[in-house]
């Protein structure tokens, strides 16, 4: 099983190319029934903000946003349900991630390959995360060396 616990799988599944996800979900049975509980919708989101010093709230800006929460049944009859909120404007990437949530989750045939997808977009993330770390530190300056010039104008 995944070491993430399960509101950040979706944030793993994330971080892996679209092909990997779709090939995955594509390789579960198709005579698993999948339905919706409710209609999967891509839309914007806005970002609410509360100010400090007021607490005044406001919107700072939108992002793209699509979920999916449905319901599967395998035909030994076995149920799970699975939900996925992503920021990205494509409804099947997030039915896909949904649907790999429920199979995780109940640990229905082919868990283990979601699983396997999950610790790929916790590498891929770590991966990130080192970079921008590397990026970050080439870019620090260091300002100490102005207190040593001192101000020749007054």
């Amino acid at each position: 099983m995944s070491r993430l616990p399960r509101e950040q799988w979706v944030s793993a599944l994330s971080a892996v190319p679209e092909q990997s996800l779709a090939r995955l979900a594509e390789s579960f049975p198709r005579s698993w029934k999948v339905t919706p509980k409710a209609l999967p919708q891509s839309g914007l989101g806005m970002l609410k903000l509360r100010e400090t010093t007021l607490g005044d709230a406001f919107y700072l800006g939108e992002f793209p946003l699509a979920t999916c929460w449905l319901r599967v049944t395998t035909e030994q009859g076995e149920s799970a349900e699975g939900c996925a909120l992503v920021m990205d404007d494509r409804v099947e990437r997030a039915e896909r991630m949904a649907l790999c949530d429920a199979v995780l989750a109940a640990q229905l045939p082919g868990w283990e390959k979601v699983a396997a997808l999950i610790e790929e977009g916790i590498e891929l993330r770590a991966q990130r995360s080192r970079e921008r770390k590397a990026i970050l530190a080439r870019t620090r300056v260091d300002f100490s060396l102005l207190d040593d010039v001192g101000d020749e104008d007054a």
